[in-house]
């Protein structure tokens, strides 16, 4: 079973697109992605971007969606360090950095200038190996 940390990016592409996730894949991700998700989306609706009910499917198929979630003090002690390391101004993107080095094989990332950021301090992977 290959174990990848989802961010935010990709937990909302999967939902957008009900996308189904391989059985033989495990996701993770910093407990943080809750609360990330929910603003996300809330966001989107406010400014109009998806409809209240758009936004609820997509809450739901992300309940749904097996997600190992973690946030403990060890993860965190790795966070700041990340976040220390490569000169970040806060610790959001180093938790699943930070994630993906203590328990998963690779991150899977949207964003092209995370993925350059960390790609020498952890596998990354591209969205298409979770399917």
């Amino acid at each position: 079973m290959t174990k990848y940390v989802i961010g935010p990016d990709v937990a909302l592409h999967l939902a957008k697109d009900k996308a189904a996730v391989s059985e033989d894949h495990q996701l993770l991700a910093p407990t943080l992605l809750r609360s990330q998700v929910l603003s996300s989306l809330y966001q989107a609706e406010r400014r109009g971007d998806v409809t209240k009910q758009e936004a609820r499917r997509q809450l739901d198929y992300l309940r749904s969606l097996r997600v190992r979630l973690l946030g403990d003090r060890v993860l965190q002690s790795v966070a700041w360090k990340i976040a220390d390391h490569l000169g970040w101004p806060d610790t959001f993107d180093a938790e699943y950095i930070a994630l993906t080095q203590l328990q998963a094989d690779a991150f899977v990332t949207l964003n092209p200038e995370l993925a350059r950021a960390v790609g020498g301090v952890v596998e990354v992977a591209p969205i298409s190996d979770l399917s």
